[in-house]
């Protein structure tokens, strides 16, 4: 099964068409303001209209409230929301029946994997394991010990990130079994600035067709 990647907080037409042509199955617009990464819903809107339909939209919230998660969602085409901070799984179901698409719940790889996922088995529709929140979360660049995931099987689909880059996302792939990862200051030339050769590089790499 080919495995599946999202490039995460792209915010330029150069970086967006360097991950259409390279094949990515899902990108990630970033909707929380502390992060170099950050849009605005009415950017974020201009970048979706370059998607062809079968590239999933995700957008990526941290602790969002109802105001700025209804102004994204209505002015932005998103097919799966990301909730990437300290999300319960009772907000997490809300989420979902409020707006009807599905919703992946960042899970932090730690010693505690365990009893941190499992109250999100019935709440999400899919997990993200990524390191622990360092001094913002997500997009840190930074890994984690990949593994804690080997050999291991989930009630739900889910995708590994933190510390992914072009050198080294196969071995991660092959240790832990991801068939879907998520990618964002790994192939950054500088915070939130992608670099379309290093967006193709990792797409080639985690498709194994290198």
């Amino acid at each position: 099964m080919p495995v599946q990647v999202k490039i995460c907080g792209i915010t330029t037409d150069e970086a967006m068409d360097a991950a259409i042509e390279a094949g990515a199955d899902l990108v990630g617009l970033v909707f929380y303001p502390p992060s170099p990464r950050a849009l605005t819903p009415e950017s974020a809107a201009l970048l979706t209209e370059l998607l062809p339909p079968e590239i999933i939209k995700v957008g990526l919230f941290v602790d969002a409230d109802d105001d700025w998660l209804d102004q994204v969602m209505s002015e932005t085409r998103i097919d799966l929301i990301q909730c990437h901070g300290s999300e319960s799984p009772e907000r997490i179901e809300a989420i979902r029946l409020e707006y009807g698409v599905p919703v992946m719940k960042m899970i932090p790889a730690g010693p505690d994997l365990d009893r941190v996922a499992q109250p999100y088995f019935e709440a999400a529709d899919w997990l993200l394991f990524d390191a622990p929140p360092q001094a913002l979360p997500g997009g840190n660049g930074v890994s984690f010990d990949w593994s804690v995931l080997a050999g291991r099987s989930w009630p739900l689909p889910w995708m590994l990130a933190g510390g992914l880059t072009p050198e080294n996302v196969a071995d991660a792939i092959g240790l832990t079994g991801a068939t879907a990862v998520d990618v964002s200051s790994g192939v950054e030339s500088s915070p939130g600035v992608k670099d379309p050769d290093k967006i193709r590089a990792f797409i080639r790499a985690a498709k194994g067709m290198v």
